[in-house]
């Protein structure tokens, strides 16, 4: 069996980045979005209502509105809803297990549970 292999570019672990980032208001700052932009991660960050209006205030120097997929940004909920259902189950909030296959077992278990009851 061949492995996978994925291409380092000195030591330590493999440099991964995620394809996009979909993140609450809470989250919605030039610093993040300018930093998220400059790696090339597309983002669903809702704009905050006071930054909203600030840059309203400035006119043509405020600058155009940051990008914004409300389609994503809804895909971010559903991601959301799942992982609080899991959290209702004390094994999986707390992590109790040590090692990392036991601790996906867990939630295997939890998440069939899930299923069965809906």
């Amino acid at each position: 069996m061949d492995k996978i292999r994925v291409p380092r570019l000195g030591p330590g672990r493999p440099r991964r980045r995620p394809d996009s980032v979909a993140a609450d208001k809470a989250y919605s700052n030039g610093v993040i979005r300018s930093c998220l932009r400059r790696r090339g991660i597309r983002h669903a960050i809702p704009e905050k209502s006071d930054s909203k209006s600030a840059r309203l205030r400035r006119g043509s120097r405020g600058g155009r509105p940051p990008g914004f997929d409300k389609v994503r940004y809804r895909a971010r909920n559903t991601v959301e809803r799942a992982v609080n259902k899991l959290k209702q189950f004390r094994a999986v909030a707390t992590r109790y297990d040590k090692r990392g296959y036991v601790y996906l077992g867990t939630v295997t278990a939890a998440a069939l549970l899930i299923w069965l009851r809906s």
